[in-house]
């Protein structure tokens, strides 16, 4: 499984300081922004996860004597010994490793036709040929959007793992921790300052945790392939050049075409940035839309920073580095799709079967799992309610088609649209 749960006593729970990758990561988040997508402000999570009857979970009383002393300061790691992984993490399974997780996509979709679903993805030779008169092109742009970015991405998370602790009955009150499963280091990337205040040390920890490895690793083949052609299109039209399509070029062919919000290309002034106690933007610095997911705001950048590199301060610092690195823009992208946001699940969940709608989930029309369902994740507040007359629907669902279409899987039946949904 990609995601267990578990429950702690409520005295010092021995965790160290280690690398975490993207869980609840988004959900950590509380601003309520009017933002164009969730994606630049995710929702900040309403029930326990817990509570939530959709996650695959495994709650028990857990209490662990460590062999390396514990880290409190955001920051920090330590080497675990092969049975504190065990114990703290669940150990580390074989199957999601690095080659593992390349080989899915491989299997799923090869080069030859991934390159020819997007032609004029941002730095391909199409692109040149088609941007070169425009104001934002530069000559020596690479291909950003690279199958072999994609791959070396797939690879890099997948030697992540991620957690999130919180004491039970209060979702905020929470740490962060990021597990490196090649060396075995794990790091704190965040930590209210209250989690270990006297008056919590006896309300028990609960855990959640994330294995990134478990992309395209999850599921039957075929809903592999209905992940990663749903990843794509998502992505496809976050990022795609709004060209209505032709009998003689599908809408895919123009997905990939940007790798940061078209509106700030060019620009130094500053934007999406904010005061933040834990994630502090630095002056001068810009945290607007960059990478396949459009990542924003520097809380989000200092939080997806810590989970990839153990060092929050690493994008905060230098934002553009996202658009300079199109593996990293990967990364960004992978860890959002991967990352359960509590009352939501995450988008890997409902593709390969892992996620069963709740009471609650029924009553709001978010049933069956589905493309529809991803939508609702990613973009839920602005578009519930929509079939494709709604040109935002009309395009992710044009993607959608397309992708299945080259890779030779059917669609049919399946709730691609979100009429008849309310947000989580």
């Amino acid at each position: 499984m990609s995601v267990t749960m578990k429950m702690t006593s409520g005295r010092a729970f021995a965790i160290g300081a280690f690398a975490l990758s993207a869980l609840l990561l988004f959900a950590y988040l509380e601003s309520n922004r009017d933002a164009p997508s969730a994606r630049t402000n995710p929702l900040s999570p309403s029930t326990a996860a817990s509570e939530q009857k959709n996650e695959r979970k495994n709650e028990m009383k857990h209490e662990v004597n460590s062999e390396v002393p514990e880290v409190s300061v955001v920051g920090q790691s330590r080497v675990l010994t092969d049975s504190e992984v065990t114990s703290l993490w669940g150990g580390i399974d074989p199957r999601y490793s690095p080659d593992q997780a390349v080989a899915a996509v491989q299997t799923a979709l090869p080069q030859e036709a991934y390159e020819q679903i997007f032609p004029c993805r941002i730095g391909s030779a199409e692109w040149h040929r088609v941007s070169a008169d425009l104001p934002f092109y530069r000559i020596d742009q690479t291909d950003y959007y690279s199958y072999n970015n994609l791959l070396a991405a797939i690879a890099d998370v997948a030697n992540i793992k991620y957690k999130v602790e919180y004491r039970q009955g209060d979702v905020r009150n929470r740490r962060v921790f990021r597990l490196d499963k090649e060396t075995r280091t794990e790091t704190l990337v965040y930590q209210v300052a209250e989690f270990d205040a006297p008056s919590n040390r006896t309300v028990p920890i609960v855990s959640q945790s994330v294995d990134f490895g478990a992309f395209l690793q999850e599921g039957s083949e075929l809903q592999r392939k209905h992940e990663l052609a749903a990843f794509l299109a998502n992505i496809a039209h976050e990022t795609g050049e709004n060209v209505p399509p032709s009998p003689n070029e599908p809408r895919s062919a123009w997905g990939l075409f940007w790798n940061e919000e078209i509106s700030y290309i060019n620009t130094s002034g500053v934007h999406y940035s904010e005061p933040h106690d834990d994630f502090p933007p630095v002056a001068g610095k810009s945290y607007h839309g960059r990478g396949p997911i459009q990542l924003s705001w520097n809380a989000n950048y200092g939080l997806i920073s810590g989970i990839i590199y153990g060092d929050k301060d690493k994008l905060l610092q230098k934002p553009e580095l996202i658009v300079q690195d199109g593996k990293l823009g990967f990364m960004t992208a992978i860890l959002f799709w991967m990352t359960p946001q509590p009352p939501k699940p995450s988008a890997h969940d409902v593709m390969v079967g892992n996620w069963t709608p709740s009471e609650s989930d029924v009553a709001k029309g978010l049933t069956p799992p589905g493309f529809g369902i991803t939508i609702m994740i990613i973009n839920g507040n602005l578009e519930r309610n929509l079939d494709e007359t709604d040109g935002r629907i009309a395009r992710r669902v044009g993607f959608y088609r397309g992708i299945t279409g080259y890779m030779g899987v059917s669609i049919e039946g399946e709730k691609v649209n979100t009429l008849g949904m309310s947000p989580f």
